[in-house]
């Protein structure tokens, strides 16, 4: 693993989000509940940021055609439910994905993800 140090543990407060760019990828870093997740930041449905989304039941939903993802898996919970009716013909576009997760920690004061191939 190749863990690397993104913020201070300090500078996520609980209920933030922060996007940061980790080698050619952008990664949330959500801090919900007091647990840190850290997800690709993009949707998997039509590649748009989810910088934006919310946290409801411990997923993340997408603001644009509100796609909801695990926080600790990435596994689908919803899939394209949004706009009504246009939502379904949307959906087909693009199968269902998981979100890439990624693995946090904290040391010494500091929050480190591991990606790959970053």
């Amino acid at each position: 693993m190749a863990w690397t140090k993104i913020l201070a543990e300090n500078a996520l407060a609980s209920g933030a989000q922060q996007v940061v760019k980790v080698g050619n990828k952008n990664i949330l870093v959500v801090n919900y509940e007091n647990q840190l997740y850290a997800v690709e930041n993009n949707c998997p449905h039509l590649k748009l940021p989810l910088k934006a989304g919310k946290i409801q039941d411990g997923a993340i939903v997408c603001s644009f055609h509100r796609s909801a993802f695990d926080l600790n898996t990435g596994e689908v919970k919803t899939w394209c439910p949004w706009p009504p009716g246009v939502g379904k013909l949307l959906s087909m576009v693009s199968q269902e994905k998981t979100l890439p997760v990624f693995p946090v920690r904290v040391e010494d004061g500091n929050i480190l993800i591991d990606v790959p191939d970053a």
